[in-house]
């Protein structure tokens, strides 16, 4: 991570525990938020053990036999996730929960104070090739009475996000609205200690993620950014870039906040996938919230992420972030039509694979 120095008074090291209760302690009305997150946080505690286990937790991989929100065939350990997270928030302040394995919006606690949106398992199709997958979590505060309205706003109007990754390590990055703090799980205490509280985003990048064998469905401004970067340092953005595609949203986000880059996933013309593919409310608002908090940007082409306002729970949206500059350019590609080319070198005449 880029990151600054840990301010004196909560040094790199304490728990996630002790930061909470110092951030609670200061300022009033937030030992419900920080119970919350401390919910959210002991769930990802205890689905990082199932996952370390690997095959001998199960077979996790498998299909349940049950279906999500969008008729996908569910794993196990989307159906595990699921379970324990709604386990944890039934013990804390939480009114409403909606997530991308319900069909619909569960109460959990009807005086409860917040609503949860949350994707247990980000990147399910990395399960059985032991690669990153996470949990992505956003908070608002409840509407009283009314589940529906506890979700349907923007973005910006989000307390906290944060996710949980699943990987080498288990990591936590987390915003309470005042900066971006990252955790790391100590295999020994079984407790997410702090490594730092100041996370940045690098401001320019050489480096963007995107799944190239989609180019052919890509809008036109997204194929002519992607052709200038692989023209290199004689294409106008005068640099070589690297590519990176991990098929897991966190896994990516996670990469940007430690070295900067440029996450790409945007909608095209195949049937389905003309809005985008990702859930603008449990998957956008939470990394976009966390990529601004950490001084990067997050937009769908044309709208800046978190002044969108959600429609319907399972939304979908293109999602554009990462370090500012990249991204406020990509965002002129989409505005600027001279931009645009309508040849593309990619796959032309000198494409990729011209020699």
């Amino acid at each position: 991570m880029t990151n600054s120095q840990t301010p004196a008074g909560s040094a790199a090291g304490e728990s996630l525990a002790a930061y909470l209760k110092t951030w609670a302690a200061a300022g009033e009305g937030r030992e419900g938020l920080a119970r919350t997150i401390a919910g959210l946080a002991d769930a990802g505690v205890a689905l990082s053990q199932i996952i370390a286990g690997g095959s001998l937790s199960g077979a996790l991989g498998s299909e349940s036999g049950g279906r999500s929100t969008e008729g996908h065939k569910q794993r196990q350990l989307d159906v595990i996730a699921d379970r324990l997270i709604v386990d944890a928030l039934r013990k804390t302040p939480t009114a409403y929960y909606a997530s991308e394995e319900e069909e619909a919006i569960l109460t959990l606690d009807p005086a409860g104070e917040f609503a949860v949106a949350c994707d247990p398992l980000d990147g399910a199709s990395n399960i059985d090739c032991d690669m990153p997958i996470a949990t992505i979590f956003g908070v608002f505060r409840a509407t009283p009475g009314d589940a529906t309205a506890s979700f349907f706003r923007k973005g910006e109007e989000q307390i906290a996000a944060g996710y949980v990754i699943y990987g080498a390590q288990t990591g936590l990055l987390l915003t309470l609205g005042d900066g971006v703090a990252q955790f790391a799980l100590d295999p020994k205490n079984r407790q997410f200690m702090l490594v730092s509280r100041n996370v940045h985003i690098a401001p320019a990048t050489r480096e963007y993620a995107i799944n190239a064998s989609n180019y052919r469905h890509w809008p036109q401004p997204v194929r002519a950014f992607i052709d200038d970067c692989v023209e290199g340092e004689s294409g106008p953005h005068g640099k070589d870039f690297n590519m990176h595609w991990l098929a897991c949203t966190v896994a990516e986000a996670h990469r940007i906040f430690s070295r900067g880059g440029v996450f790409l996933y945007p909608g095209d013309d195949r049937p389905g996938y003309q809005q985008g593919r990702l859930h603008l409310l449990y998957e956008a608002f939470p990394i976009a919230m966390l990529v601004e908090q950490a001084g990067g940007a997050a937009t769908d082409g044309l709208d800046r992420i978190l002044a969108r306002k959600l429609e319907k729970v399972h939304q979908r949206t293109s999602l554009i972030f990462g370090s500012a500059e990249k991204v406020e350019r990509i965002a002129k590609y989409y505005s600027d039509t001279e931009i645009n080319r309508a040849d593309s070198p990619l796959f032309g005449e000198r494409g990729l694979f011209h020699n």
